[in-house]
Order: C-alpha cells, then sequence, then structure tokens
C-alpha cells in the first residue's frame, strides 16, 4: 500500500498570482465591464449604428489593457475612438444627454490615463489627456447644429476637470510606487553588501589567523629542522638529510600558505579578534622559540590583572610575528623582547641584529606587518617598525588599554617585514 503521508506524496501548492497579474486580470475586468455598459448606452440613448458602437466602444475600452504592452499605439488607438465615437449623433429631440463624453467614456478616459501615467510616466498620459480633450472639442464646434456647443462646453468643463484630479492622482500614485520601487532594490542591494562584507571580514579573519597561527607553527618547524645539525651534536648523515627534507617542505608549505594569503586577504578590512592567547603566553613563546634555536634577551613585566580582550590579544600577536619574522630573516642574530605595562598602556619592544633584508635597504613588505598594523589600529595603538640606526630591525608597540578614541588615526608603519 503506497504511503501517501510521506513528502513526496504532499500535491505540489498552487503558485500565488504576483501582483502585476493580479492588476493586469483587475484592469481587464475593469474594460470589459466599461464595455458592457458603453455599448448600450451608445445605442439607446446616443442612437448610434450597432455595428459602429460595438466597434468604436470595443476600441476606445481596450485601450487601457492594451496600454501595458504598447503604450503609444494604444494612446493613438484611445485618440482616435474617443474623437470618432461622438460624431454621428442623431438630433436628441431635447434630451439632456451629456455629449460628446458620455458617463461610461468619461470613466474610460480616467482609467486610460491612470494606466498611462503609472506605467509609463506622466508625459505619455497628458500628451492622451490633452489630446482627448482637443479632439473632442474640435468635434464639438463642428457638430454645433446637432447638439448646443453651450451644453456641449459644459460637458468637456466636467470632463476635464473630474479626469485632470484623476491625472494628478495617478502620477502622485506613479511617483509613490516609483520610490517605493527604489527603496526595494536598494534595501536589496544592501542586504548583498553586507553579505559581501561578511564573507569578505570572515576571509580576512581566516587569513589572518592562518599567518598568525598556522604559519608561526611551521616557521618554527622550518628553523628546528635547519638549525638541527647545528643544536644536536653527531647527527647521522641519514638524520641530517631527513631534517633538510622536513626544513625544505615546510618552506614550500609557507610559500603556498602566502599565495593562500594573498587570495584571501582584503586590505581595506578591519575585524574584530577571536581572543585565543594574551600576554601571560608570551612567555611560554620565548621558550618554544629557544627550544628551536633562538637567542632571545626578554625583559618581561608581570602581565596585569585587568587588560582588554582585543589588547591582550593584540599583544600576544605583534610578539608573536615580530619574533617569528626576526627568527626567519635573521636566525643568526641575538633578539631582544621588552614588555612593559603601565596604567595607560602595553608597550612592546622586538629588536634583532642585522639582517639581510635591513642591510639590503629593500625590505619586503609581506602580511605579517600588515597583520600587525590592523590589531594595533584595533585598539587604537600605534606601531611603527623598520631598521635602526645600528642595522637591526625594530618592532614598537603602544596599546593602550583604555581602548581607542574617538578619532583614532590608523596606526604608521615605518618601512616593511624584515
Amino acid at each position: 500500500m503506497r504511503d501517501t503521508s510521506s513528502p513526496a506524496a504532499t500535491p505540489p501548492r498552487p503558485r500565488r498570482l504576483n501582483a502585476r497579474t493580479a492588476a493586469f486580470g483587475a484592469l481587464t475586468l475593469t474594460a470589459v465591464a466599461l464595455f458592457s455598459v458603453l455599448v448600450p448606452v451608445l445605442l439607446t440613448l446616443y442612437r448610434q449604428p450597432a455595428a459602429f458602437a460595438f466597434l468604436f466602444g470595443a476600441l476606445l475600452c481596450a485601450a487601457p489593457v492594451l496600454a501595458v504592452p504598447f503604450p503609444r499605439w494604444s494612446t493613438a488607438l484611445f485618440v482616435v475612438s474617443a474623437v470618432v465615437l461622438p460624431l454621428p449623433v442623431a438630433e436628441l429631440d431635447g434630451q439632456d444627454w451629456p455629449w460628446p463624453w458620455s458617463v461610461p467614456a468619461m470613466l474610460a478616459l480616467i482609467l486610460f490615463i491612470g494606466v498611462v501615467a503609472i506605467a509609463h510616466g506622466w508625459r505619455l498620459a497628458v500628451i492622451a489627456w490633452v489630446l482627448s480633450i482637443a479632439g473632442t472639442l474640435a468635434v464639438a464646434f463642428a457638430l454645433s447644429g446637432a447638439y448646443p456647443v453651450v451644453a456641449a462646453i459644459v460637458n468637456l468643463v466636467i470632463v476635464t476637470s473630474v479626469s485632470g484630479a484623476a491625472l494628478l492622482v495617478a502620477v502622485l500614485v506613479a511617483s509613490r510606487l516609483r520610490v517605493g520601487a527604489e527603496l526595494t532594490r536598494e534595501r536589496e542591494l544592501t542586504a548583498i553588501e553586507q553579505s559581501r562584507r561578511v564573507l569578505v571580514e570572515e576571509r580576512t579573519r581566516i587569513a589572518r589567523e592562518l599567518h598568525d597561527v598556522v604559519a608561526h607553527g611551521m616557521s618554527l618547524i622550518q628553523v628546528q629542522a635547519s638549525t638541527a645539525r647545528y643544536r644536536v651534536p653527531d647527527l647521522p648523515a641519514a638524520a641530517i638529510g631527513e631534517f633538510d627534507e622536513i626544513a625544505r617542505t615546510a618552506r614550500e608549505g609557507l610559500t603556498e600558505m602566502r599565495r593562500l594569503l594573498g587570495v584571501l586577504r582584503t586590505d581595506d578590512q578591519q575585524q574584530e579578534l577571536a581572543p585565543q592567547q594574551g600576554i601571560r603566553d608570551i612567555p611560554e613563546l620565548v621558550r618554544a622559540l629557544r627550544r628551536a634555536g633562538a637567542e632571545i634577551d626578554a625583559s618581561l613585566a608581570p602581565a596585569p590583572e585587568a587588560v582588554p580582550a582585543a589588547v591582550d590579544v593584540a599583544a600576544f600577536r605583534i610578539v608573536q610575528e615580530a619574533l617569528s619574522n626576526a627568527v626567519r630573516h635573521a636566525p643568526q642574530t641575538r633578539i631582544e623582547l621588552t614588555s612593559e605595562t603601565d596604567a595607560a598602556a602595553v608597550r612592546l619592544l622586538v629588536r634583532n641584529g642585522s639582517s639581510t633584508q635591513a642591510a639590503s635597504g629593500t625590505p619586503e613588505r609581506g602580511h605579517g606587518l600588515l597583520g600587525m598594523r590592523e590589531r594595533a589600529a584595533l585598539v587604537g595603538g600605534t606601531l611603527s617598525a623598520g631598521p635602526d640606526a645600528d642595522g637591526g630591525w625594530t618592532v614598537r608597540a603602544d596599546l593602550p588599554l583604555a581602548g581607542p578614541a574617538p578619532a583614532a588615526p590608523p596606526a604608521r608603519i615605518d618601512g616593511g617585514s624584515p
């Protein structure tokens, strides 16, 4: 037995009509209703020939529907029908029927200029309105013998006033609809831009954490493998070859990671930090680098009790990046690390001896220095990095404990990554 309760057996829901389809359907029904009233009025009150009344009555009532896809052709069709319909009028035997505009014809005029104004703008609607009124005015003067001119003028004044007010309302409605459509489009564009910005911010955050965490670990692997032959005495040749292969693989991995960071990172984003390690973890970082063979003279003040989370993470990441750069680019030099904290700020200094990059005068700007700049700027601090007078490389960072000022300038960088 078939299970009709399963989702596959559920009949599809009927598709709902959208607003445009519903409006077009309502317009068509209105045109049909006007036609069903206009033709009997033309036949009984104005005594027009049946074929004539049916033909031009149908054209007059169909023009509002045709105005949606064909505005210019429908305008010409409506004006011609409005001007021709009053022509074969007979003597009305003293009856005061409205002429040259009957009530159903006036309603068709209001409907037509309203549709044109909303769908295609006020200019074409005004043209259709003026031509229709002017054309029927000419017919009134041409047939002054069959129908009193004064009564025709009164009829035209009433029709002009009513249809003119309807045209004004239609123009205002059209303006409101256009403003609403523009606001809707702006909201959609804003939502798209917001989602794109969130995506870019997430990519930048991933790039930063990859550089600060994964790249740092791979740099230590490369340094440890490269210096193993000097730190461990009496290594066999096979072990030395293995360590060299590990170092080569780590360098290749770092190269590929730099390419990946170039794809992920955007230079115009400043992101919030995801707290991980802080100032209290700097001593362990120093010990790990010393085990890898780095010579570091560290002067670390005790970590304060209350440090903002962003400042705590920024201080650790800046020290980590500065030490990693020093180990990579000047592995045989002594590194000086100083960390001080007072009531106003956390002050960091990382300095190493001369390196090939600093000596050459063509420092290489990389993602690490950009990451340090971002982290310092996020907490309202300043950072400078560049060669010093002794041929070494110095990184200084001042990270205020009070957070960024209302108009904090971006962190300054002198030079590039060592």
